[in-house]
C-alpha cells in the first residue's frame, strides 16, 4: 500500500503556528536555520531541547537546536512531548503510520513503536490535537528529512513516569542512530526579568545535567516548563546512551519578538551530548 493510501494524521496547526504552505514554510525553517549559529561541540548530539511555540515566536531558538544535527548521520528520532488539552493515559503515541505537514509525510516507525509498547504501557491514539509534537516536524523534515519518528506524548509528568519511560527509550534505541528531542516551553506570563530568574534555574539544572533536581525545582515552583517531563526523560535515556554534557545554546522570549515584555514566554534550546 502506498503512503498516500496509509492512515496519515494531518496537520492541526498548519496555517495557524506556522505557514500551511510548504514553499513559505520551507523558506521560514531555512531562514531560522540560516541565521543559527553551529556550536563548537565535541561530539554528535544524543539528544535536543526544543520550544513548540508558534514559529513567528519561538522559531528562532530551536533553530539553534536544529542546527546542530543539520545533516548527521540519524536514522531514529525520538520526539517526546507534553500533552496539553486532551486525556493520553500516562504514555501515548499515535494510531497513524505517517504525520504530514506541509513539507509532506514524516513515517512513524512501527517497530520501534512496538518495541516500547512491549516495555510500557502505551495509549494508541486515533485523531489527535497536540501541537508540541508536531511543530517539531518541519525542522526536522528539513534537517533529518530520511528520518523515521516514534512520537511520545507524555500524560503524566512525574519523575517515576519520567524515569521509567527513559528506561524503556534507551532500550528501543540503543545500537541505532537515533536522536532523541524534548519539546518544552520554559516560563508562561511573566515580566521580562520575572521570566529571565524562573529560567535560568531550568538552565542551570540543564548545564548541570541533573534531572532530579530540575524536576524538585518544577515541583516547587523555582522553575517553570510546560514539557518538564520530557526534559527529564530525554536527560535521563540520554545518560543511559552516554551523554554527559548539556548545554543551552539559546534562550530568548516571546518578549524579545514582540517587544512586549511585561508578559512572556520563555523559550530554550539545548543540546545534550
Amino acid at each position: 500500500m502506498s503512503a498516500a493510501q496509509q492512515d496519515i494524521r494531518r496537520s492541526v496547526i498548519a496555517g495557524s503556528w506556522y505557514p500551511g504552505a510548504e514553499a513559505p514554510l520551507r523558506a521560514m525553517v531555512q531562514g531560522f536555520l540560516a541565521q543559527a549559529d553551529e556550536a563548537d561541540l565535541p561530539c554528535a548530539p544524543v539528544g535536543l531541547i526544543v520550544p513548540h511555540a508558534g514559529y513567528v515566536y519561538s522559531g528562532q531558538v530551536a533553530a539553534h537546536a536544529y542546527r546542530q544535527v543539520a545533516g548527521r548521520e540519524v536514522e531514529r528520532v525520538v520526539v517526546i512531548s507534553p500533552v496539553h488539552r486532551m486525556y493520553a493515559g500516562r504514555y501515548a503515541v499515535t494510531r497513524s503510520a505517517y504525520y504530514e505537514t506541509p513539507l509532506g509525510l514524516v513515517e512513524v516507525d512501527a517497530e520501534m513503536v512496538a518495541a516500547l509498547a512491549g516495555l510500557v504501557e502505551v495509549n494508541r491514539v486515533g485523531r489527535d490535537n497536540e501541537h508540541s509534537l508536531e511543530i517539531q516536524l518541519p525542522f526536522l523534515q528539513q534537517v533529518l528529512p530520511a528520518a523515521k519518528l516514534l512520537p511520545i506524548m507524555m500524560g503524566a509528568q512525574d519523575l517515576l513516569s519520567c524515569q521509567r519511560l527513559a528506561e524503556a527509550v534507551s532500550q528501543v534505541v540503543a545500537g541505532r542512530k537515533a536522536l532523541l528531542v524534548a519539546s518544552t516551553d520554559l516560563s508562561h506570563f511573566h515580566t521580562q526579568d520575572g521570566a529571565n530568574q524562573l529560567d535560568q534555574v531550568f538552565i542551570r539544572d540543564v548545564e548541570a545535567f541533573a534531572p532530579e533536581r530540575l524536576m524538585q525545582h518544577l515541583a516547587t515552583g523555582e522553575t517553570e516548563a510546560c514539557g518538564g517531563g520530557p526534559v527529564a526523560t530525554v536527560m535521563l535515556a540520554a545518560k543511559r546512551l552516554g551523554a554527559q554534557q548539556a548545554r543551552i545554546v539559546k534562550y530568548a522570549t516571546s518578549g524579545d519578538v514582540t517587544g512586549d515584555q511585561s508578559n512572556v514566554v520563555g523559550y530554550a534550546a539545548g543540546v545534550l551530548f
